[in-house]
């Protein structure tokens, strides 16, 4: 039997989809433990109504609201192995579990996922959509390239081998965000090995709206440094950058003093400029597709140097 959780937080729009994933899916022995942070929208609801139909669908509470105590209370109270996540705001291919299985008896990995083929909706989700799977948006990260095959540092949503919690330990209750990042880089530490098979098919959807984009950008920022701190040997040049951005940003006062110090914000312009023409789009996402970049690097990188601070100040 395959166990698979899925933390939930206002996913009434979502669920429904997720839930009847799971139920038509293959293999037939598995169960899903929906872990909710206090919803007020109806997703408690809809999710009893499945787990009354369905004796294999069960509702848990998550007092602490946040992903990572979901991630292990589900953990805790799972049987199945593997253990398989599941994020509501994704859709997942017919045989999603099937080739996860598959992909562990075939690579001997601990830890399998798919890549994350990120589309939009609406024209500024269709925008953030592109962004952050280029190179410009987030760098060379390999979860965003549909095709690789191989090990990498990290994917979402995630399987597990079951034993790997013993070995490993749980998720980091401390990282409202990037506590799979952590988890991930802490398994590659022990040796461990996490592998992305282009077999696995899931689709994303981002944010939707600006302040929700903002909000998140930063608060993978925010945690960041507290995982680098934590798994230093996985510091990669992209975790960095966005910090440089927004310190220069910052100082941008300096343009008064040079004329030149403005030379790379001319050359960050039209760098945007070209990735958003390369998307080869309708006027409404490449206006978008534009706002979009300097809103994932300001927001990651504010967030990275509060992180920053916030470490110092703890020491």
């Amino acid at each position: 039997m395959i166990t698979v959780i899925c933390p939930t937080y206002n996913e009434e729009n979502y669920i429904g989809n997720v839930l009847e994933f799971f139920v038509n899916a293959m293999p037939r022995e598995k169960e899903l433990l929906v872990i909710d942070g206090g919803s007020n929208d109806s997703t408690r609801e809809i999710v009893k109504k499945w787990s009354d139909l369905y004796e294999n669908i069960h509702l848990l509470e998550n007092p602490d609201k946040y992903v990572p105590y979901a991630l292990n209370i589900g953990i805790r109270s799972s049987n199945g192995d593997p253990v398989i996540r599941l994020d509501a705001h994704a859709e997942y291919s017919n045989d999603y579990f099937e080739k996860i299985l598959e992909a562990f008896k075939l690579t001997n990995a601990d830890v399998v996922g798919g890549p994350v083929n990120t589309i939009g909706k609406s024209s500024f989700q269709k925008a953030v959509a592109y962004a952050i799977c280029t190179v410009f948006g987030i760098g060379n990260s390999k979860m965003h390239q549909t095709e690789y095959r191989g090990e990498l540092d990290h994917v979402f949503p995630g399987a597990w081998n079951r034993k790997l919690f013993d070995e490993v330990g749980l998720f980091d209750e401390r990282l409202v965000r990037n506590q799979d990042d952590e988890f991930h880089y802490r398994v590659r530490s022990f040796g461990k090995k996490v592998y992305q098979s282009p077999d696995i098919k899931l689709i994303y959807y981002p944010r939707d709206k600006v302040i929700s984009l903002i909000k998140q950008y930063f608060q993978y920022g925010l945690f960041k440094p507290i995982v680098l701190r934590k798994i230093t040997s996985e510091t990669k040049l992209r975790h960095l950058i966005p910090l440089l951005f927004a310190l220069y940003i910052l100082f941008s006062a300096l343009s008064f003093v040079s004329i030149f110090y403005l030379i790379p914000l001319f050359v960050y312009i039209l760098i945007d400029l070209y990735f958003a023409l390369k998307a080869k789009t309708n006027i409404k996402v490449f206006v978008y597709t534009i706002f979009v970049y300097p809103i994932i690097h300001l927001s990651y990188g504010l967030g990275f140097l509060l992180g920053l601070l916030k470490l110092g100040a703890d020491k």
